[in-house]
């Protein structure tokens, strides 16, 4: 967003900087950490909440700050950003009951740790921009709706695939253009890869064994388009979506979706396999005045009447500050489920469940997530992968079998669940 660096550099200039707390230390978040600490003038990064010291001050260390701080209170805390001090604290209260930071950045990707830390900084009236489109595809639209009674933004980010899209879709629509495939471009697909599949990637990335595998075996780009689909009232073709395997460019794979369908459907989200530039993240739309073909066409769009757009890259830790300044200078949130629960992510047998089993995460070697209407998961009474961890099977569960509630008993006084009840009654069927 063009605007945003101009509207932090009048911060800057005022000696305001939008105050951000961040939850996390990993990968994504040393890089993020770097970026706001040495290249968002007006932003200023002021407590990291991890659960491990160490992971905290490696952020800040890797950034070049050599003072932070540790505090375990919000006076201490708010002591510390008055000083100009960044700090860090495993206590994420500290931070959410701080009425100094004006941004909250989810970025661990839990579903139960995370879920309580959320409603707390919605409720210390803090905005909310998340990295973490698992809890976002669970329970995302009740945390909207409380974000909303609250006046503050909740959001998705700019540089993970769901933000790079909606931020697409913006402009297609903004050309007089009507949407009708958002999507995803995916290196490969593996279903049933798990953290020791993955295990090497993981070390030379200094990733998490299970956050690989979800991006291998498809739960995270199924949560990522459950978002986007909450976002735009899209939909999907089939349980799963489509998803072909295509060694092309990305504007020829037009030619994988029925536009009868489409237009049935009022548009689906989706993702290709395989095709170039990857990774990026494209929109299929159609413009339904004639004469706007002929520009289309002059700009090189081809002939419709699905016209191709694409961004051929999304740069996550690099570009997650905008959504930080956009929710805090103009009340603009980057994605949100506007549209409440229209697609679920849920759980489905990796390899074949004996009963008494308990589930293990996402990432992990039990499950992987598909896409799947938000009616029918509810109808048929389908678990969500986010709620699976901790479930317990009482029914044998042959491998690519969906999950239900009746084949697990669920565990007591979870958070997330809570909020999925909670969703589930402010959006009746």
């Amino acid at each position: 967003m063009i605007i945003v660096d101009k509207a932090l550099a009048a911060r800057e200039a005022e000696g305001k900087p939008v105050r951000v707390a961040v939850t996390g230390a990993g990968f994504i978040n040393r890089g993020m950490t770097n970026r706001i600490v040495n290249y968002t003038p007006g932003m200023e990064l002021s407590v990291i909440v991890n659960r491990t010291a160490a992971n905290a001050l490696r952020c800040f260390h890797e950034a070049g700050v050599d003072d932070p701080i540790e505090v375990s209170t919000v006076a201490e805390l708010t002591a510390a950003i008055e000083a100009g001090r960044p700090a860090f604290t495993d206590d994420y209260t500290v931070a959410t009951g701080c009425e100094l930071i004006d941004v909250f950045i989810e970025g661990t990707g839990t579903i139960e740790y995370a879920a309580p830390i959320v409603c707390a900084a919605i409720e210390g009236g803090q905005h909310v921009v998340m990295l973490n489109a698992e809890l976002d595809g669970t329970v995302g639209p009740a945390l909207k709706r409380r974000a909303d009674s609250a006046g503050v933004v909740y959001t998705g980010c700019d540089g993970d695939q769901p933000g790079v899209q909606m931020n697409l879709i913006r402009f297609v629509e903004g050309i007089g253009a009507r949407p009708l495939v958002a999507g995803n471009i995916k290196g490969m697909l593996d279903y049933y890869r798990n953290p020791d599949t993955q295990a090497k990637f993981a070390a030379e990335w200094g990733q998490t064994p299970a956050m690989v595998t979800s991006f291998a075996d498809g739960t995270k780009i199924a949560f990522e388009q459950a978002v986007v689909a909450n976002a735009t009232g899209f939909t999907l073709a089939q349980r799963g979506m489509i998803g072909p395997e295509f060694d092309g460019f990305i504007d020829d794979a037009t030619q994988f979706y029925d536009l009868d369908m489409l237009e049935e459907k009022g548009g689906i989200v989706d993702f290709v396999v395989g095709a170039r530039p990857s990774p990026g993240v494209y929109v299929f739309a159609v413009h339904d005045d004639p004469q706007q073909h002929i520009y289309l066409k002059y700009g090189k769009l081809g002939d419709g009447p699905l016209y191709s757009f694409y961004v051929p890259y999304h740069l996550c830790h690099f570009e997650v500050p905008n959504s930080a300044a956009r929710a805090a200078l103009f009340h603009d949130a980057t994605i949100e489920p506007t549209h409440g629960p229209q697609v679920d992510v849920i759980a489905i047998a990796k390899t074949d469940l004996q009963a008494g089993t308990t589930l293990d995460g996402l990432g992990e070697f039990h499950t992987y997530g598909l896409c799947e209407t938000h009616a029918i998961t509810r109808t048929e009474r389908l678990l969500p992968m986010g709620l699976a961890e901790g479930c317990t099977l009482v029914n044998d569960v042959a491998r690519d079998q969906a999950i239900t509630y009746d084949d697990v008993t669920v565990p007591d006084g979870k958070v997330a669940h809570a909020l999925r009840a909670e969703q589930d009654d402010l959006f009746p069927l």
